[in-house]
């Protein structure tokens, strides 16, 4: 079972989500990395969330950044978005994940920071996890380094 979908909206952003995956496999969280775009191959990618079984989804676009907002409006399960830096020095992206309306959050780590958008997923499923939470808690005494 896929326990986080990695969503990247272009090739473009591959390096960011083949860094959150590499986070995941250290923590031993099984994931599903996928190039899906809101704008480009918007039925692709819905067909994709209906049939995931993912727990949490983590959102990796740039510029107008939809793909983790039109995530989030199709599912309930949390979804984090990763802002890249492509114009404007990212801030066009992090302000379109972060200015979500009402009822529909998406979480948001800093510009390009994949990695925290792993752990902050693998914090997640750690709340119903008591494996990955002692991982997580080793993984803090060695400094949350990665």
């Amino acid at each position: 079972m896929v326990k986080v979908a990695v969503v990247i909206g272009s090739e473009s952003d591959r390096e960011k989500g083949l860094e959150a995956a590499k986070v995941l496999e250290k923590f031993g969280v099984e994931y599903d990395l996928r190039v899906l775009s809101a704008h480009r191959n918007p039925k692709d990618l819905e067909e994709y969330l209906d049939s995931s079984d993912a727990d949490v989804f983590i959102a990796i676009a740039g510029l107008s950044a939809a793909l983790p907002g039109y995530i989030a409006s199709r599912t309930v399960k949390p979804v984090i978005g990763v802002p890249r830096e492509v114009k404007v020095g990212g801030l066009d992206a992090l302000l379109s994940i972060v200015q979500m309306p009402s009822g529909v959050p998406v979480a948001c780590v800093g510009i390009d920071n994949a990695k925290n958008a792993a752990v902050l997923a693998v914090q997640m499923l750690a709340l119903k996890e008591a494996k990955l939470a002692e991982k997580l808690r080793e993984f803090r005494d060695r400094g949350s380094r990665l």
